[in-house]
């Protein structure tokens, strides 16, 4: 009797193991077919997941759809192979120093899942990659799902979105209005929210994530009335619609100046768009159109190229953005929970830059550069030089000294990113949108390869870049997974937390991480620090906030 039982027990156990985890099929079937993917192993070898790679979200957004609003996806026949993935979309890498070709047609998302079926929908946490809205793909060179699908059961996606041009291009016609890249998101988002359930994910439980120019369109989508009800929660790291890359000035004339570059002067949209959609793609990528002088000196590696998301004039059209992000927030548009957070030293990245190029030799002769360009936009020359020399005086203790050191540089590159993050936390408490998080990732190990330059000139923290290497296992990069090591607790750490608020709503829902983080406000400034211990202190950078804020200040009282 006792080994019937014991057979009984073990055939339940086998059961459940069919049902709800590692012996289900790698078929599954989206709105437009069949898809095949594959099962492996994370590189901890701690979970298998299934992994399903260049799924078309769109279609092909080439010839007369150049520029325009994506279109859903089409249907196929038989079995889509999901095992690769699908073509990057056409770029330069800034930090590679090189053109990827890609093809237009690279509307694709990879979605990532701990188990087929589960035994209930997951949660799914919807990444959003950076890289100045010019450079990146989602693809698991540099976004493994690893460490995120080991730490609770999730489904991870991953998306490519059009850059430069191709998806920022704006003509201010009903056509181009501009933003197609944003509304490439919304379609992945909307892509989700049909299919994710034959993945094991909850449509009603979607987190939206990215970083630097990801989390500053995280931020967006908090905003938008097109992604509206598509995502429940929101984490960002590194980027808010105010900072320097997201800076948009004059962009209708950047698209002519383009036509002119490329030997086509019109002042009709209509014969431009009919141009642009016509010429190779390579000749989009890249250009850098500016408009003003100064635009010629601005270090662009970090304070953004000049493709931007705009806020769009109503033509009838559904508009990504309908009003400026610090407006729409005052009046408590965003109505999503937020994490929100930046490294500890993200100008890090810059320093390979200053050792070779002539940022110094530019920024010592245009001393106007030094304003951010928000400001640089909407003041006169007598004020930008006026604050120029605020500005050094603060980063340099003397009016006479300039910025040519690594050190003070990267200094300045530091707060021109922090800054804004924290001033756009500061107004999204103000009790009338979302509950947010704020964080500082300052966890440092083997696994911060970018700013290592910083070390010869003493400069030690967390660059930029350097908080997704902990969240993500860049299968590029070739770091090892040491489980004894400190770095992989740091991995843990963070990924509990973002995984906890994807699952509860709070990323500390009770005391297990050794911390309880309370929301950010303004008044008592509370915030984590995420380093090798989780630490809650207050008034994050407080003489950087003190200083900037005195610059904002003194420009609304003269403008």
């Amino acid at each position: 009797m006792q080994s019937q039982e014991m057979y009984v027990i073990l055939v339940i156990f086998i059961l459940g193991k069919i049902i709800c985890h590692d012996v289900a099929a790698v078929t599954v079937r989206v709105k437009q077919g069949l898809l095949e993917g594959e099962q492996k192993l994370t590189i901890t070898g701690d979970k298998m997941f299934y992994s399903f790679k260049g799924i078309p979200y769109a279609a092909p957004p080439t010839g007369s759809r150049r520029f325009k609003a994506p279109q859903p996806a089409r249907s196929w026949k038989g079995i889509r192979n999901a095992t690769v993935h699908g073509s990057v979309c056409p770029q330069f890498d800034p930090l590679l120093n090189i053109y990827i070709p890609g093809s237009e047609g690279c509307l694709f998302l990879n979605v990532y899942t701990p188990s087929l079926p589960p035994c209930s929908p997951l949660p799914v946490m919807f990444f959003i990659h950076g890289g100045l809205y010019i450079t990146g793909s989602g693809n698991d060179d540099l976004y493994g799902p690893d460490f995120l699908i080991d730490q609770n059961d999730v489904v991870v996606v991953t998306i490519n979105y059009r850059l430069d041009n191709l998806g920022f291009l704006v003509l201010d016609t009903v056509d181009v209005p501009g933003n197609a890249g944003m509304k490439d998101q919304v379609a992945a988002l909307r892509w989700v929210q049909s299919n994710i359930k034959n993945f094991g994910g909850d449509p009603n439980r979607v987190t939206i994530f990215g970083e630097s120019a990801g989390s500053s369109s995280v931020a967006l989508h908090a905003l938008s009335p097109m992604s509206k009800g598509l995502f429940r929660r929101a984490i960002g790291t590194s980027g808010v619609p105010i900072n320097d890359f997201s800076t948009a000035f004059e962009q209708r004339r950047r698209a002519f100046e383009l036509g002119k570059k490329l030997g086509f002067e019109t002042t009709n949209t209509s014969a431009l768009l009919d141009f642009l959609q016509t010429v190779p793609v390579r000749q989009l990528i890249n250009t850098n159109s500016t408009i003003i002088a100064a635009e010629d000196y601005i270090q662009i590696t970090t304070r953004g190229y000049y493709t931007f998301p705009v806020v769009e004039k109503d033509f009838s059209q559904e508009r990504f953005l309908t009003g400026e992000p610090l407006s729409l927030i005052k009046y408590g548009q965003q109505q999503v929970d937020m994490l929100l957070g930046y490294t500890s030293n993200e100008g890090l990245i810059i320093v390979p830059l200053l050792e070779t190029s002539n940022i110094f030799a530019n920024y010592r002769r245009f001393l106007e550069v030094l304003v951010p360009r928000d400001i640089f936009y909407r003041t006169t020359p007598t004020t930008h030089l006026q604050l120029a020399d605020v500005i050094r005086q603060y980063y340099t203790g003397s009016p006479l000294k300039f910025l040519d050191t690594v050190p003070i540089f990267v200094s300045y590159e530091t707060d021109l990113f922090i800054y804004p993050i924290i001033r756009y936390a500061r107004r999204l408490s103000n009790g009338r949108n979302g509950r947010i998080y704020l964080f500082e990732f300052s966890s440092v190990s083997e696994r911060n390869v970018v700013g290592q330059p910083g070390r010869r000139y003493g400069l030690t923290g967390v660059s930029h870049l350097e908080d997704l290497v902990y969240v993500f296992n860049p299968n590029a990069l070739n770091l090892p997974v040491n489980k004894t090591a400190t770095s992989y607790k740091m991995i843990q750490q963070i990924c509990a937390l973002y995984t906890n608020f994807a699952i509860f709503g709070n990323p500390t829902p009770d005391a297990s991480l050794g911390v309880v983080w309370p929301t950010y406000d303004s008044g008592s400034a509370i915030y984590l620090d995420v380093g090798e211990n989780l630490t809650l202190r207050a008034n994050p950078k407080s003489s950087t906030m003190n200083f900037w804020e005195s610059v904002y200040k003194l420009i609304d009282i003269r403008f």
